[in-house]
């Protein structure tokens, strides 16, 4: 392993690359690495789909809009409810990951109940800043995405992130419980949404990196939730920043 994650691939492949020179870290048959690439990028896609649909519906349908704009008990229960749902349904999702297509079914309703919290970040937020932050999310994640592919192709290895971006999440999560008792002023929301987008991207990095080379083929929910989470994630931090800079 030489600098900066760089593997030299004739000491790590004696005899030259199993991927036949093409990404030296595919010790398979690269058309079948390729298929699950596409098949977790795929099942992103849908999620992404979904997740605009009900979070536009949440912003957009007047009744829904109404509803969660008011200030009961119901409401609140009903914000309860969508913010553990996630972490009910994960148990799950989890335990049904290599079994389809019940994992699918689960992958379905962890999606949706994510899609909720997602809409609900974004009802007090102004529309152009949602705008804004999901065109810089597609230009970060596409950007992102293509430099690991060619990161890959010349043999760059980025596991070396994962304790860094462990580290970065738990200071920033740290960071936020504190904010519940000592609210955050515009410069702190900016300062925290910008760091956070920082380390999202890291992880989008890490995880397709991942994707490339360490899951196997039957792990493609867990692939896809990974992706997923740094997108939504990265988003939700952009909004957090855009929103505190248009003030």
């Amino acid at each position: 392993m030489g600098k900066h994650g760089k593997c030299d691939v004739e000491a790590c492949y004696p005899g030259g690359a199993p991927g036949g020179g093409m990404y030296p870290y595919m010790i398979e048959n690269p058309q079948l690495r390729w298929a699950f690439i596409r098949k977790v990028y795929v099942i992103v896609s849908m999620q992404l789909l979904v997740t605009v649909a009900v979070a536009g519906a949440v912003n957009l349908v007047e009744p829904i809009k109404t509803f969660f704009q008011a200030r009961t008990p119901e409401v609140l229960v009903a914000y309860v409810i969508i913010i553990i749902s996630p972490l009910i349904m994960m148990l799950p999702m989890i335990y049904f990951r290599n079994k389809h297509p019940i994992n699918l079914f689960f992958l379905l309703l962890f999606t949706v109940c994510i899609s909720f919290s997602v809409g609900l970040g974004c009802l007090s937020k102004n529309g152009t800043v949602i705008f804004q932050a999901a065109g810089m999310t597609a230009a970060i994640v596409i950007g992102l995405t293509c430099y690991t592919f060619w990161a890959a192709k010349r043999g760059y290895d980025f596991e070396f992130l994962g304790p860094f971006l462990f580290a970065a999440t738990l200071v920033l999560f740290l960071y936020a419980i504190i904010t519940i008792f000592l609210p955050m002023g515009r410069t702190g929301k900016l300062v925290y949404g910008c760091v956070a987008a920082l380390i999202f991207s890291g992880f989008i990095i890490y995880d397709t990196d991942n994707l490339i080379k360490r899951y196997t083929y039957d792990e493609y929910v867990a692939a896809a939730i990974t992706l997923y989470l740094d997108i939504i994630n990265l988003f939700m931090a952009l909004v957090t920043a855009l929103q505190a800079a248009d003030g």
